[in-house]
């Protein structure tokens, strides 16, 4: 494993902090406040060729590396959570397209979801069900034509629920497990609620979906029926661990940052109290990045430890976010529970990297069981 980027990963985790201060941190407290995020940060992303960038160029993408892959969801959650949140979820829908799709699947939506004329996002959550696909209560019957599967059952907490053009629907089907669907947000049937006041990434956009018999074209099973768990559901949170993991890389940055610089002007940073929380903020940032790029140069060998990896580093890492979180808001006081302070929305953010994509207590029994298997 390289411990320092090259020199041509070295520029692009440049390019991606330039694009992130100048394109994304500008708006960061505003997508708070509002509780929402503009769609023209998609247009602005996908211009950046930073919508599913792990795509291989004949599917267009930019073929980018795993290992700069989540340099760039650094920078960004540096910037941001909730546009880090969107690029997560809509990264999981793309991938999962070109690894399970149809070819005719992969043509018809790929093009979209790498130029941003439509917006991904993963529906697996429900009100019972968490993470766990195989506890997935939403039903999937065939249809009469025999041409469509119809979905009924209700999706909770999607990211980016409310402005997503399609979505990646987990459902069971007769007397088989979870099946994965691709269901555009125009089908009859399909509604969508949103769900505001989150506590953290308020700009994320969470929704309910509730199908109602809602008709999917068989064409838009990904995947064997039957056969979405483990398969198309391990590939696509193993992305997204590896995206939460460094996305929180970038919280913890940002928590150092605001921290050390408060502290100095203020002349606390001299005090050892205050030394240790910013001490700590620095090895878990360098820390957390190496646990990151090790799930990221796994994920790029297609190494079967690639799922165990994203895991270990995701649960570090959101742990080590929430962290130093607490001890950001603590250096800077009174000032630091404003509501419309940064680090007040560090804090509210970096609880959620503790939930999102698997708890913290689903990463401790799986690493338990399984980690010192994992290729260590």
């Amino acid at each position: 494993m390289r411990l320092t980027p090259t020199p041509e990963l070295a520029a692009l985790r440049d390019r991606f902090r330039d694009f992130a201060d100048k394109e994304v941190a500008p708006h960061a407290a505003r997508h708070d406040a509002e509780e929402r995020v503009d769609r023209a940060i998609v247009g602005r992303l996908a211009a950046e060729g930073l919508l599913a960038p792990l795509l291989p160029a004949g599917l267009g993408g930019r073929g980018l590396d795993p290992i700069a892959y989540g340099l760039l969801h650094e920078e960004i959650g540096r910037a941001c959570s909730s546009v880090r949140s969107l690029l997560t979820v809509h990264d999981m829908v793309a991938d999962s397209v070109r690894r399970w799709g149809t070819p005719a699947l992969r043509e018809r939506w790929l093009p979209r979801l790498v130029s941003g004329e439509a917006l991904g996002a993963f529906a697996l959550s429900e009100p019972d069900a968490g993470s766990d696909a195989a506890a997935v209560a939403t039903v999937a019957r065939p249809g009469r034509d025999g041409g469509h599967h119809l979905l009924t059952g209700t999706k909770r907490w999607i990211t980016f629920g409310q402005l997503a053009d399609v979505f990646l629907v987990f459902a069971r089907t007769p007397d088989e497990g979870p099946t994965a669907f691709l269901v555009a947000r125009d089908r009859p049937g399909l509604s969508v609620e949103p769900l505001p006041g989150m506590l953290g990434t308020r700009g994320s956009m969470l929704a309910e979906l509730r199908f109602d018999d809602c008709p999917v074209p068989r064409d838009h099973l990904l995947g064997a029926p039957g056969r979405a768990h483990p398969f198309i559901t391990t590939s696509a949170l193993t992305l997204g661990r590896y995206s939460v993991a460094a996305g929180s890389v970038g919280i913890v940055r940002a928590c150092l940052e605001a921290s050390a610089g408060y502290a100095a002007g203020r002349g606390v940073l001299q005090h050892q109290l205050v030394q240790r929380m910013v001490a700590d903020m620095v090895v878990s940032a360098e820390a957390g990045r190496l646990l990151a790029l090790r799930a990221g140069e796994l994920i790029g060998a297609g190494s079967p430890h690639a799922p165990m990896a994203a895991t270990e580093a995701k649960y570090f890492a959101g742990r080590a976010a929430a962290d130093a979180a607490r001890d950001a808001v603590q250096i800077h006081g009174a000032a630091g529970c404003s509501p419309d302070h940064p680090v007040a929305r560090y804090y509210r953010d970096a609880k959620v990297m503790e939930i999102i994509e698997g708890g913290n207590e689903v990463s401790q029994t799986m690493i338990g069981r399984f980690g010192h298997t994992a290729g260590h």
